[in-house]
């Protein structure tokens, strides 16, 4: 052949378009087997029932289908085929490309033999490597292909609706129905193929001998060589790594067992002939059990060697030698295995500790990195292809590693440090092929005594881009691309490679040497991320997901492991770098990531929590609740000093847990800080990574899972039980709050993260009557407590208002009381719920208190309604006592009206003392917006326009102080709905409402609960007795309402003797009112103060005043 053919036949540039395509076409096989197996993802014309007796009969007629007889059983497609061939063209389309694929692969491995090329691995490198990738990528092809049980189905559907549309069969149908038969049995078929090509071959697969042995060696040889180390010669620790075969340093395991394993099936027939191949096989076939085809479509080599050479004669022996390297694998494997990544642990990690330390040495040792990851890569993959098909032995613990994650984690973090200081890598190989790299191959070419002018063009061509090279390129952050020099060369070992080349590559090793270095040190400069993909992605791990999530339980349960697990959704970012453009239908999804994050926050947070929890328990015997035990002891022993009791136990006091006789005693706080520092290292790894284009950031997944879990706390520490009238004080869940966030401030010294967002939006969200996730919160759990036991007992009077102790107290009854008012009603309490809840908390619970108010201002309105003609002429007659009693016989309900308007007091007295509360929360916590609304209530006057002077309440009411007019009030009564009602007439029936309540009053001077009480300020039954005047913004019905009451309780001062006046002085008070409508002169007017004056004389005439 001749040289000038060489050139044309364009063999590197063929070989490197084919493994590309092969690849794809590959992926895409792989990807229908799948789709045609999953019941969930199958084709549609796959699943339907109409279409299964065509199915049927396409699969047992195959290829052979007579598509225009009138088969009853095609009808079905006939009703369906512009459906059935738009389902099925880009399943047809796919399999024409494994057609034209072949046809391809046909053609130059016939021009490979016709121009019988030479192949040495450790010589021309990339042009054995691209012919051995294209022989076992195309037997994937087929193998995958023929795993494929719907194939048949598929064509002949497309076929049959091709034929019923267009009236014409496909014209290649004929050829892929026959290659579907051809390759039923396909290894058979394959060897038939390949028994030309045997040469080429089994003489690539030789010159593995020099690598592939050295590289499948024994944990014990790599430890005993010092492998990877930098360490063990320090000497020659800037020496720059590189040998003869640099490429091959780094080539990958499992790659060449690939090759060795499918080539000599291919080629079986130099097992029997020569004696370094059975060998070299027999070497590859103890390594394991399985090889990967693509993805996790595996082979059992053992199996398939074994049922290929079965059916050959005189392969007796080879069936022999099979049969023992699987018993070799089974008893040895897995132990050799795992004593290789045990050392790989330690190598990488000594490794990645030393470059860390000086990174100018990944520029000399960059070989170390890419033959480590490499190592472990292989390690890797091997035990997730051998975990998902383990084999039934006693040993099986070989194949299970809980130590994965630290052999992950050193992988990410050396693939980290060649990506960080890859600037500094350029800059070495950048100098390194300008200064000696173009001096060498110079010289080289000018040893030469032959040099054509196709080879002498591309050698000088490379030298002078070598030459060119400058520091200053890498400084000015200059773009290198060497990809065209790199094809030169593999252009240059094509040309030289073939038989009768003007410049045989064989006869000048010398001259490869060189090159390979060179092509090693172009790749450090312009694709180092390349290189780091094809010498560390994991990403087969996303088509294993049970051995992935397996590893990752088995590392999360190892204490030494938790601060790697972060490598596992590291790994998850390789996912996005297994893709191919001819299939970009394949699955894409987040998954494996966010399990393995959400996991891993999981334990974080519950340490977290476990810590604070445990700070919140010491917090609490710090409570001046707890000490009343001890001074009651203290004081008791001066007393009597009594001996303790035999077997009494000693109450430890606070502090006690902190005593250590001896620092080797492990308390469960120290094992739990230990657990978190060692989970929060793994954070440290990298503050974000881009899974399919999406950008993750780990600690959001920690922050997510704590303002879930503290919610959650937050919600249980209120310990809110509705049956039996249960919750916890304001101010005991403030407390432990407090502790809870003082212990997670602690989280930001071992993480870099935001604890005051989450704090703020936990905190927040607990002010709102639901979560962001729905659930209940201590605004809600509060308010219907306050509302459903407080407030509900306070207007049965069972629990009555003290104004002078500021709070709720329980009112003596036979029954026992289930919680004491005043330990969730005095001010501490009611400021420690104003601090839990806030403005927007206090209110919700305002707006719940306003609509109880709302429900008995309407039933008020229905008993005014009721004996509306009798009150007109009360309010005309009130000065007439004759006509008056008459009128009052006639009117009813009257103990309801004070029943109800008692209840409407009492909500108004706890909302005036929540926002007392409130102010003095606010004044504490923001004083600086506290003072401009004091001042902006003090600029209104009663001028300014009703809509402002509300508007301003408003504001004023949310942060807590009192107003002339309560806005919520206001708005309560304002919204409710009475059908046809004008104005006038409600401001009708407030009149009357204010009648029907003081002509009412006398009545409570017969209850023996009306007596005046000095202690509590109040009487018990009318102590909540408060009128909404906050109503009415004049004073005109006030007036009215004062006269009246006047009128009616003065009456009850000339019944001296009747029973009526037994509480009279008491009742009095109640005229005894505070309104910003109302002056005192007024009120003299109609209530002279000295009745007032008298009274307060008479109630407390009764008490004894002790002094001293």
């Amino acid at each position: 052949v001749s040289g000038t053919m060489d050139y044309q036949q364009k063999l590197a540039e063929k070989l490197t378009i084919l493994n590309d395509r092969g690849n794809g076409v590959l992926i895409r096989m792989n990807y229908i087997k799948k789709i045609c197996a999953d019941p969930k993802m199958r084709p549609s014309i796959l699943t339907e029932k109409a279409l299964e007796p065509a199915i049927k009969y396409i699969n047992k007629k195959f290829p052979n289908i007579d598509f225009r007889g009138n088969i009853q059983n095609l009808t079905s497609i006939q009703r369906q085929k512009a459906e059935v061939l738009a389902a099925a063209t880009s399943y047809y389309d796919s399999f024409l490309d494994v057609i034209e694929f072949r046809d391809h692969v046909y053609e130059l491995l016939n021009t490979i033999d016709a121009c019988q090329c030479f192949f040495d691995i450790a010589i021309n490198f990339d042009f054995t490597k691209n012919y051995l990738d294209l022989i076992t990528t195309y037997t994937s092809v087929i193998i995958t292909l023929s795993r494929i049980d719907d194939k048949k189905a598929l064509v002949g559907m497309f076929n049959c609706a091709h034929e019923m549309t267009t009236g014409s069969s496909d014209p290649s149908y004929p050829r892929l129905g026959q290659m579907f038969v051809e390759y039923e049995h396909p290894w058979k078929k394959l060897t038939e193929e390949f028994g030309p090509h045997t040469r080429s071959v089994t003489a690539a697969l030789l010159s593995l001998t020099m690598v592939y042995p050295r590289r499948n060696l024994p944990a014990e040889q790599w430890r005993s060589a010092q492998l990877l180390s930098l360490l063990s010669a320090p000497a020659a620790m800037l020496d720059p790594a590189c040998c003869d075969t640099m490429a091959c340093e780094y080539l990958s395991i499992e790659v060449m067992e690939r090759w060795i394993i499918m080539g000599f099936l291919l080629c079986h027939s130099s097992l029997n002939t020569n004696q370094a191949s059975q060998e070299l096989w027999k070497m590859a076939l103890r390594s394991g059990l399985y090889l990967v085809l693509i993805r996790d479509e595996v082979l059992n080599i053992h199996k398939v060697s074994e049922d290929l050479f079965d059916s050959i004669k005189g392969y007796n022996k080879r069936v022999a030698d099979i049969k023992e390297c699987r018993e070799h694998v089974l008893l040895n494997s897995g132990a050799m295995h795992r004593e290789r990544r045990q050392f790989l642990r330690g190598a990488m990690m000594e490794l990645f500790k030393v470059l860390e330390d000086e990174p100018g040495l990944l520029g000399p040792k960059a070989l170390f990195v890419f033959m480590a990851l490499s190592f472990s890569r292989d390690e890797v993959l091997w035990l997730v292809r051998h975990s998902e098909n383990m084999p039934k032995i006693k040993t099986s613990e070989d194949y299970i590693d809980n130590q994965m994650a630290e052999l992950l984690f050193h992988m990410e973090k050396l693939r980290g440090l060649m990506t960080k200081y890859n600037h500094v890598v350029q800059r070495y190989h950048v100098q390194y092929l300008a200064q000696f790299d173009a001096l060498v191959l110079n010289d080289t070419i000018q040893n030469m005594y032959v040099c054509p002018e196709e080879e002498s063009v591309l050698m000088t061509s490379l030298v002078s881009t070598l030459s060119a090279l400058s520091v200053k390129q890498v400084e000015n952050k200059e773009e290198f691309d060497f990809r065209a020099l790199r094809l030169d060369w593999l252009r240059l070992q094509a040309y030289t490679s073939v038989n009768k080349a003007p410049l045989p590559i064989k006869e000048y090793p010398d001259l490869a040497k060189v090159m390979n270095l060179i092509q090693f040190h172009t790749r450090m400069v312009d694709s180092v991320e390349e290189l780091l993909q094809d010498t560390s992605e994991v990403s087969i791990l996303g088509f294993y997901p049970r051995v992935f999530e397996r590893m990752f339980c088995q590392s999360s349960e190892e204490m030494t492991m938790k601060r790697y697990l972060m490598a596992f959704p590291l790994v998850c970012s390789h996912f996005s770098q297994c893709g191919h453009p001819l299939c970009p239908e394949e699955k894409r999804s987040l998954r494996l990531c966010v399990t393995f994050l959400e996991q891993i926050a999981k334990q974080t947070s519950s340490v977290v929590l476990d810590i604070c929890a445990e700070q919140c328990n010491l917090n609490d015997q710090l409570q001046p609740k707890h000490c009343a035990e001890a001074i009651s002891a203290a004081r008791h022993r001066k007393q009597k000093k009594s001996v303790p009791k035999k077997g009494e136990v000693q109450k430890e006091k606070p502090g006690a847990e902190s005593l250590r006789k001896d620092r080797a005693v492990v308390t469960n706080m120290d094992k739990m800080h230990l657990m978190l520092t060692e989970l929060c290292s793994s954070y440290s790894v990298c503050s974000d990574f881009v899974v399919f284009n999406h950008i993750v950031v780990p600690t959001e997944f920690l922050l997510s899972h704590l303002e879930t879990r503290l919610s959650e706390i937050i919600v249980r520490m209120a310990n809110y039980n509705q049956t039996t009238e249960e919750i916890a004080r304001p101010s005991d869940l403030l407390a432990g709050l407090r502790a809870y966030t003082a212990s997670l401030y602690t989280l930001s010294s071992y993480i870099n993260m935001d604890i005051t967002r989450l704090v703020k939006n936990v905190l927040l969200q607990q002010t709102q009557p639901l979560d962001s996730r729905g659930g209940q919160t201590i605004t809600t759990i509060y308010t219907n407590w306050f509302l459903e036991s407080l407030l509900r007992q306070a207007s049965n009077s069972f629990i009555v208002h003290c104004p002078t102790m500021n709070c709720f107290v329980n009112h003596a009854t036979d029954n026992e009381p289930s919680f004491r008012a005043e330990e969730f009603s005095d001010i501490s309490e009611l400021r420690a719920l104003a601090a839990l809840i806030g403005p927007y908390g206090l209110k919700f619970l305002s707006e719940n208190l306003m609509w109880h108010i709302t429900s008995q201002v309407s039933e008020l309105k229905k008993l005014v309604i009721e004996n509306m003609d009798v009150l007109v002429q009360m309010r005309n007659n009130f000065d007439k006592p004759e006509e008056m009693a008459h009128l009052k016989k006639r009117l009813s309900g009257g103990e309801n009206v004070l029943k109800r308007m008692t209840i409407i007091g009492v909500i108004l007295s706890f909302r005036l003392m929540a926002q007392e509360c409130l102010k003095d929360v606010m004044s504490n916590h923001c004083p600086n917006l506290i003072g401009p609304i004091d001042c902006l209530i003090d600029f209104l006057s009663p001028e300014t326009d009703i809509k402002v002077t509300l508007s301003v309440f408003e504001v004023a009411s949310a942060a807590g102080f009192k107003c002339d007019i309560d806005p919520a009030l206001v708005a309560a009564i304002g919204n409710m709905q009475t059908d046809n009602m004008s104005v006038d007439e409600e401001y009708k029936l407030s009149c009357l409402l204010l009648v029907y309540v003081g002509v009412s009053l006398p009545t409570l001077a017969l209850d023996p609960n009306s007596l005046y009480s000095r202690e509590r300020g109040g009487a018990y039954k009318f102590i909540h007795f408060q009128l909404p005047q906050t109503a009415f913004i004049t004073y005109q019905p006030l007036i009215e309402y004062k006269k009246l009451v006047s009128s009616t309780l003065l009456q009850l001062g000339q019944n001296v003797e009747k029973m009526e006046t037994k509480n009279r002085e008491s009742i009095y008070l109640l005229l005894h009112m505070e309104s910003p409508f109302l002056s005192q002169d007024m009120l003299e007017r109609c209530f002279p103060y000295v009745l007032l004056r008298n009274a307060y004389r008479e109630v407390y005439r009764s008490f004894i005043v002790t002094l001293g």
